[in-house]
């Protein structure tokens, strides 16, 4: 039994509200659910929200200590690329982590720096759950490369989606549709593209409601098949929500 996280984006109290709504308690600094379920994370944890080094640290050990799965996110990958001394423009969201990381002292920096890398490298791309009935991923997959070894094409497509290159009305990243094309059994579940409220599309699911954007943070309770979420308490930002026809 699996509860599938939306993208946090360093929003440390809806994810306290959303855990307890699902009904997960602290035990001595890890959430544990009476009923033995599992957290997943669909990856971009931190950036833009206030405590992406406290999700860091939460989401880390959860999965060091096996109760949490997680797949990274292009902002995961951007910081790892950062930590790992590769040259990154510190925009779009990270400059907020940067500055998070900034505040520490250099014992209290390396480590939490160590324990994301750690968790980074260990974690898939791609998550296969329930006998490959259930597949996690950032921002998606298509149909056609199920079940198959990832190449690099595939891996950009988990964390940046289907892409043009080009931006649209707003000025944000164009990304095509791929949800509309997809019509494999496994249900997909993923984030990336801020949505209004989960998007359910050919046995696919957006779960990225836009917390940090003042929207909500959701999860997906597999295999009910049950949404739950709860309100952002970020300003809304409503030109930075997605919408797809049906």
């Amino acid at each position: 039994m699996y509860d599938v996280i939306g993208d946090i984006h360093g929003c440390l109290t809806e994810f306290m509200l959303l855990t307890e709504k699902l009904g997960y308690q602290w035990d001595h600094h890890l959430l544990i659910h009476p009923e033995q379920r599992m957290l997943v994370f669909v990856g971009d944890i931190t950036d833009r929200g206030p405590a992406s080094v406290e999700m860091i640290r939460i989401v880390a050990h959860l999965v060091e200590q096996g109760l949490a799965l997680y797949v990274p996110g292009n902002h995961c990958n951007k910081l790892y690329r950062l930590l790992m001394g590769h040259n990154v423009q510190v925009t779009h969201g990270l400059e907020t982590t940067v500055q998070e990381l900034n505040r520490l002292d250099s014992q209290q920096r390396e480590q939490i720096s160590a324990q994301f890398i750690a968790l980074y490298r260990k974690s898939p791309l791609i998550l296969y759950l329930d006998q490959q009935r259930l597949v996690v991923c950032h921002a998606g997959m298509q149909e056609k490369n199920l079940f198959k070894p990832l190449t690099r094409a595939m891996k950009s497509f988990a964390l940046y989606g289907d892409t043009t290159g080009k931006k649209d009305a707003k000025g944000l990243p164009e990304r095509r549709d791929w949800a509309r094309k997809y019509h494999g059994d496994p249900l997909i579940v993923y984030g990336h593209t801020p949505v209004s409220r989960p998007r359910w599309k050919n046995h696919t699911l957006n779960l990225d409601t836009g917390c940090v954007f003042g929207g909500m943070l959701s999860a997906l309770r597999y295999p009910e098949m049950e949404l739950v979420a709860v309100p952002s308490s970020m300003p809304q930002i409503s030109d930075r929500f997605r919408s797809f026809p049906d």
